[in-house]
C-alpha cells in the first residue's frame, strides 16, 4: 500500500496537509481559499472532488479560512470538536458534520487517526497521529510548548509534521507589538526554534525517516535559522538519518510516500 502525505502549505497565511492511501484522501485544516487548495492539490496530481474527509484542529482563521467553501462544494464529512465548531459561523450553510472530542480515535476508510489536547489559545485545539498499515504518521502545530501527553502521543512517527514557528531573539526585536509577542511566548501560543531543539535533543524517538518542520513565522523566523539549530539538535541527538525539510507558505513540499 502506498502512502502519501504533503504541507500543502503553512504559515500565518494559512496551513493544510493532505493524505492519502489508494482508498482514502483526507486534508487536515483548511485555511486557504477552495480554488487555492483546489490549485496546490492539482500541483502533486491531486483532484479535490476526491477528497472524502477534513480534519479540523481549531478555529484559528489561517486553519479554517476555506473551512465554509469546502464545505459547500464537497459536501464530504468534517471532523470537528464541538466547541471549536461552536465558534464558526457557518450563515445559511448546512455541512456535514462529524464531531468528536479530544483523545477520541477517528476512522476515515482505512486511516486512523488519533485525536489529542495541545495547549494553544483557540477553545479546543487538537492534533493528529494517523496510522495506516503500520505506519505513524504526525501532524502537531500550533502549540506554546510540548507537555508530556504530546511527546507520547507522537512517539514512533516515521514522519512527524511538527512546527517551529519563531526565532526568539528576532520575535522580541520584531514588528509585533508587545502583547502579541507575549502571546507568541506563552505556553498557548507557538514553539520557538529553541523549544523544537530542545525536543530533539532530549525526547526525539529517533524512528522518524522525514522531519518536516511547519508554520514558520515569516516577520520573526528565517528558513536557514529554523534549519539549523534542528539540523544541529539532530545530530546531538544521533539522529542524522532523518531527513529534514521545511515547509512553506507558497508552495506545497514534495510529496512524501512510504
Amino acid at each position: 500500500m502506498s502512502v502519501r502525505i504533503c504541507v500543502l502549505g503553512s504559515g500565518s497565511a494559512g496551513n493544510c496537509t493532505f493524505l492519502a492511501t489508494e482508498r482514502t484522501r483526507l486534508l487536515v485544516d483548511v485555511g486557504f481559499s477552495f480554488r487555492e487548495i483546489k490549485n496546490r492539490l492539482k500541483k502533486i496530481g491531486e483532484d479535490v472532488a476526491r477528497i472524502d474527509a477534513v480534519l479540523i484542529t481549531h478555529e484559528h482563521s489561517d486553519h479554517v479560512a476555506g473551512l465554509i467553501t469546502v464545505a459547500k462544494r464537497l459536501r464530504k464529512p468534517i471532523y470537528i470538536t464541538p466547541l471549536t465548531e461552536s465558534r464558526l459561523d457557518w450563515g445559511e450553510s448546512e455541512p456535514v458534520l462529524e464531531k468528536f472530542r479530544a483523545g477520541e480515535r477517528i476512522v476515515v476508510g482505512d486511516i486512523e487517526a488519533d485525536s489529542f489536547t495541545i495547549p494553544h489559545d483557540a477553545v479546543d485545539p487538537v492534533a493528529f497521529a494517523f496510522r495506516v498499515e503500520g505506519l505513524k504518521l504526525g501532524v502537531v502545530t500550533d502549540l506554546g510548548y510540548m507537555p508530556e501527553s504530546v511527546k507520547q502521543a507522537i512517539r514512533g512517527c516515521q514522519l512527524l509534521v511538527l512546527e517551529s514557528n519563531h526565532d526568539l531573539d528576532m520575535l522580541k526585536v520584531g514588528p509585533y507589538p508587545w502583547f502579541v509577542k507575549q502571546r507568541v511566548m506563552s505556553r498557548v501560543g507557538h514553539l520557538s526554534n529553541h523549544a523544537v531543539s530542545q525536543f530533539l535533543e532530549a525526547d526525539y524517538d529517533r524512528l522518524s525517516e522525514v522531519l518536516v518542520l511547519a508554520h514558520l513565522s515569516e516577520q520573526n523566523n528565517h528558513p536557514e535559522i529554523a534549519r539549523l539549530t534542528a539540523i544541529d539538535a539532530l545530530r546531538l541527538a544521533g539522529a542524522e538519518r532523518t531527513r529534514l525539510i521545511l515547509a512553506e507558505q507558497r508552495h506545497p513540499t514534495e510529496v512524501f510516500e512510504f
